[in-house]
């Protein structure tokens, strides 16, 4: 387990690598972001690491929360979110952590809010077949049986229908790290990653899973 770091998606572009080639790349405004509190085992029975992203005014907080803040000496943050650590004995609150944390060529994990789609019917949400297109036809793009009639006599919860599309917690798992600018807090990382311009990620290290047998 290792630390990741909190950002926000500033848009995407593009970069030339050696041989000429365009690479997609996704930039983020990695930090910096303050410790604002350790877990140990002793007291929470886990161990990690809270942190602190983007400064606000102290009214934008409630009174809990600046307490919470000032236990470690860090101004008022809008954001906080812990990070599973094997140890915290190579951190102290108030520390400050940037892009540094990564470099070009490793591989890891972007963590954010997709983007909110509305209400989608079957076919966007779903991938569903459409019915026939024929004159005669009235299921253009309904859904078909949603299930039995008597036995059970309804809708089993988890029914794929039409409703609100996106706006999920979305991981993209094993995107590569094309650049770090630790100077003006920027990582470029290959490829999209969940959310709008603006909107809140996560990116820690890559985790390593293996084959199913």
């Amino acid at each position: 387990m290792a630390i990741g770091i909190l950002g926000t998606k500033l848009g995407m572009t593009q970069i030339f690598d050696e041989q000429k080639r365009a690479i997609p790349v996704t930039v983020i405004q990695a930090g910096p972001c303050t410790v604002t509190q350790l877990k140990t085992v002793q007291t929470d029975g886990y161990t990690a690491v809270q942190l602190g992203f983007e400064s606000v005014k102290e009214k934008a907080l409630t009174r809990p929360e600046l307490g919470h803040l000032q236990k470690s000496g860090a101004a008022p943050l809008r954001h906080l979110q812990e990070y599973r650590v094997d140890s915290t004995d190579t951190y102290e609150l108030g520390q400050t952590l940037g892009p540094d944390l990564f470099s070009a060529g490793q591989l890891v994990d972007v963590a954010g809010t997709s983007i909110g789609k509305g209400f989608a019917g079957y076919q966007r949400r779903h991938n569903f077949k459409r019915g026939p297109m024929a004159h005669g036809s009235k299921n253009h793009r309904q859904p078909g049986s949603t299930g039995a009639g008597t036995t059970p006599g309804r809708v089993y919860p988890g029914k794929r229908m039409a409703g609100r599309m996106g706006a999920e917690r979305v991981t993209i798992r094993k995107l590569t790290v094309i650049r770090v600018d630790a100077e003006r807090n920027l990582i470029l990382i290959q490829g999209a990653v969940p959310g709008k311009p603006g909107a809140l990620v996560s990116i820690v290290p890559a985790t390593i899973v293996g084959r199913v047998k």
